[in-house]
């Protein structure tokens, strides 16, 4: 079974780096700031240099489209701070591989857990996307999937409307609000299938973020680094208060330079209770 399938028809829109500059406070929509003349070619040396399973499965299409966020990312990274990576390299290995390489760990335990013989339309939220990591990737790679990007910095939602744009993605929509926020709200509470979350907090904080938002018989899949036991173990109980339980720790085939990956798994197995997640701020000043 193949993950990456199906197309999606780019578009591009353009404005000038002074006209941005010039309105960025004052805008209330996000605005579209491309320059195609400008965009870096990966899809030649970069991705075979990388030398990918994970980014030669996707096809032409998907290969464009990623070069075009990643300059976009670039472009808009130097005037406002969406990551610390400011070379393409880096871009495809410590953002875009790390984020192609969770894909099979997300495919393998829905199937093998969430009584589901497809993981096709999948419904998943990034929860604290950023600038569109990893979940506008997912987006590219698994086009059949819906897929909503959580995240309540205005400036990082500029960005991913405007990559979304660039990019041509239809399947993904933008969400700014506060975890702790949307965790409470009827049209949001757990009606995910997954909630992904990478480089936003610690296990209890991501436990109370994610886990009210997925449906029982879902699943929450935390991006870590190479040993996060202790930060599991300590996460035992605030995983357990909302209603999941710790599936099994999957090593990522990430060809990333920056060392082991590891997926945390975890299944929703009944409702998380009504008070969970409490007020914004509190997960993190206070975890579970």
């Amino acid at each position: 079974m193949s993950i990456w399938c199906g197309t999606n028809q780019a578009i591009s829109h353009s404005i000038s780096v002074r006209i941005f500059i010039k309105h960025f406070v004052t805008l209330k929509t996000p605005v579209w700031f491309y320059n195609r003349s400008n965009r870096k070619a990966i899809t030649g040396t970069t991705i075979r240099s990388l030398s990918s399973p994970h980014l030669e499965n996707l096809t032409s299409r998907q290969k464009e489209q990623i070069s075009v966020y990643a300059n976009a990312l670039l472009e808009w990274n130097q005037r406002m701070n969406l990551t610390a990576v400011a070379e393409m390299s880096e871009v495809m290995t410590r953002h875009v591989e790390d984020s192609l390489a969770i894909i099979p760990s997300i495919q393998n335990a829905y199937l093998s857990h969430c009584n589901s013989a497809s993981c096709d339309n999948l419904n998943l939220v990034d929860v604290g996307s950023g600038p569109g990591l990893p979940g506008l990737i997912l987006a590219i790679a698994c086009p059949s999937w819906k897929v909503t990007l959580l995240e309540s910095m205005n400036k990082r939602c500029l960005f991913l409307e405007h990559a979304i744009g660039v990019t041509g993605l239809t399947n993904v929509q933008v969400l700014r609000a506060r975890a702790e926020s949307v965790g409470h709200k009827l049209e949001f509470r757990e009606v995910f299938d997954v909630a992904v979350a990478r480089a936003v907090a610690e296990m209890r904080v991501l436990a109370e973020y994610c886990l009210p938002l997925v449906r029982v018989g879902g699943l929450f899949v935390a991006a870590k680094g190479h040993d996060p036991q202790e930060e599991v173990r300590n996460a035992e109980k605030a995983i357990q208060l909302m209603g999941a339980s710790i599936l099994q720790l999957y090593s990522v085939e990430s060809h990333s330079p920056y060392g082991q990956r590891t997926a945390i798994i975890c299944l929703k197995e009944r409702p998380t209770p009504k008070k969970y997640p409490r007020d914004p701020g509190t997960p993190s000043k206070s975890p579970l």
